[in-house]
C-alpha cells in the first residue's frame, strides 16, 4: 500500500470513530443506537462491499477506457499544480455538479428511484451517507474522478478527494448536534442536511452537499426552529440490500 493510500484510509477510519463519539456526547437526536436497523447493510454492503467493487468498475473500467480512448492524460496538464490547489478546484467544481444532480433527482421521477435509497433511513448518522443506489455512486463518482485523471493530477490527488468527500458525507449526516451560527451560509453541516433527510417540506430542499452556499444562492436553503426527527421515506421501502437495488427498476403504476 502507498503512503497517501495509507495516509487517506487512516484519516477515513479515524474520522468514524471520532464521529461515533462524538455522537454519544453531542447527539441531535436524543436515544439513536449505533448498531441501529440497517447498520449491517450500510456498513459491510454499501461501505464496504458496494464501494469496493463499484471503485474497479470505475477506475479500472470506464475512467481507464475513457482515458486510453482519448489520452488527455499524457498531456499531463495539472502536473505542476500543485496538490492543495486542485483539491480546492476539484472540491468546488464537482460540488457545484452535486447540487445540481442532486436537485434533479427530487424532481425527476427516473432518477429519484436511483436516489430514494439515500432517503429510506429511519436514523441519520455518520454511516447513512454511505446508503446509495450503485448507480447512483456510478454515475456521481464517475464524473468525480474522471476529470482528475484526464487532467493529468498525480494520484494522490484522487486520494485525497476521496477524502474529502467520505468525511464530509460522514460529518453532513452525523447525529451531532452542531451550531454553526453564520457559517451554515457558507458550510454545510448536519443542521441544514438532517432537514433534508425528513418526511417534511425540507425533503425538497437544503440539496447542497459540502457548500451550503449553493442552496442560499439558488433559493433552495431551509431552516427551522424545531429539530428534526421524522426521518425516512412515507412510501415502502424494502429493507434487504438486494432488493433495494432492485426496487429502483420496480414499473410505475399506470
Amino acid at each position: 500500500m502507498k503512503e497517501y493510500e495509507l495516509i487517506s484510509y487512516s484519516i477515513i477510519s479515524g474520522s468514524a470513530l471520532l464521529f461515533i463519539v462524538l455522537e454519544r456526547i453531542f447527539p441531535y437526536n436524543k436515544g439513536q443506537k449505533i448498531l441501529r436497523d440497517g447498520f449491517f447493510n450500510d456498513f459491510a454492503l454499501y461501505t464496504i462491499a458496494q464501494s469496493y467493487i463499484l471503485g474497479i468498475i470505475i477506475f479500472t473500467f470506464i475512467i481507464n477506457y475513457i482515458d486510453s480512448y482519448t489520452g488527455l492524460s499524457r498531456l499531463r496538464l495539472f502536473s505542476n499544480v500543485p496538490i492543495w490547489l486542485q483539491l480546492v478546484f476539484f472540491t468546488i467544481t464537482h460540488d457545484f455538479y452535486i447540487y445540481w444532480m442532486h436537485r434533479w433527482q427530487h424532481s425527476n421521477k427516473y432518477l429519484w428511484r436511483l436516489h430514494e435509497a439515500h432517503h429510506s433511513t429511519k436514523k441519520v448518522d455518520w454511516l447513512s451517507g454511505s446508503r446509495s443506489h450503485a448507480f447512483e455512486i456510478l454515475i456521481n463518482q464517475t464524473v468525480e474522478f474522471l476529470p482528475i485523471v484526464l487532467l493529468g493530477s498525480p494520484p494522490e490527488v484522487a486520494a485525497y478527494k476521496g477524502v474529502i468527500s467520505a468525511v464530509w458525507g460522514m460529518y453532513i449526516h452525523s447525529n451531532i448536534n452542531v451550531k454553526t451560527g453564520w457559517l451554515q451560509k457558507i458550510i454545510n453541516g448536519p443542521e441544514m442536511h438532517r432537514i433534508h433527510h425528513t418526511t417534511g417540506k425540507g425533503r425538497n430542499r437544503n440539496f447542497a452537499t459540502k457548500l451550503a452556499i449553493w442552496d442560499w444562492i439558488f433559493n433552495t436553503a431551509f431552516t427551522q426552529r424545531e429539530k428534526a426527527e421524522d426521518y425516512g421515506l412515507k412510501t415502502f421501502f424494502p429493507e434487504n440490500f438486494f432488493q433495494q437495488f432492485f426496487f429502483a427498476f420496480r414499473s410505475f403504476k399506470r
